[in-house]
């Protein structure tokens, strides 16, 4: 049987069950920070016109030791009419995130990219129970590309250091 630990003991393991394989994975996930503001009640409740939105992300990570590593997926939702502010949500949403035996580029995608993804759906619902609990119809974010979004800004950043670095003048030039 292949799946059998009995029979399958992992060769490739490293003598005396050293742990070399790649690993990463959430720890924990928790509210870091969470406002929510409804500056114009209870006279917003009668507003008859259609908010405007304005939904704004940010991802941080901070390092916490040699293995672990805080990732933050910041929300920042504020719902508008010509009456004024109807509602204004900011959500700190971190994970702790566990990584070994990972090189730095994979290490900084996983930060970046999949633990977004992985964070994601949990502070999608505190947003939605947040905008609720505030008397209005929940605000269900639409599901974000994560992974896309950092693709697209690791080319944009190896494109702007292609362009700075053939502005350059050529070492040994003429000066």
């Amino acid at each position: 049987d292949e799946g059998d630990v009995l029979t399958n003991l992992n060769p490739q393991a490293g003598a005396n069950g050293a742990d070399n394989r790649p690993v990463a994975g959430v720890i924990s996930q928790y509210v870091k920070d969470l406002s929510v503001e409804n500056p114009k009640a209870p006279e917003s409740f009668q507003w008859q016109g259609q908010p405007e939105l304005d939904v704004q992300f940010n991802i941080g990570a901070r390092k916490i030791n040699e293995e672990v590593h805080e990732c933050e997926l910041k929300v920042s939702a504020t719902a508008k009419t010509q009456q004024g502010t109807v509602y204004i949500v900011e959500l700190s949403y971190c994970g702790l995130i566990g990584m070994r035996n990972l090189p730095d580029e994979q290490q900084h995608a996983f930060l970046y990219a999949g633990a977004p993804n992985i964070l994601f759906p949990f502070a999608r619902r505190i947003i939605a129970d947040a905008t609720r609990d505030a008397g209005f119809a929940p605000l269900m974010l639409d599901p974000i590309d994560f992974q896309g979004m950092y693709l697209q800004q690791l080319q944009a950043k190896q494109a702007q250091d292609a362009a700075a670095q053939a502005e350059a003048p050529a070492p040994g030039g003429e000066g």
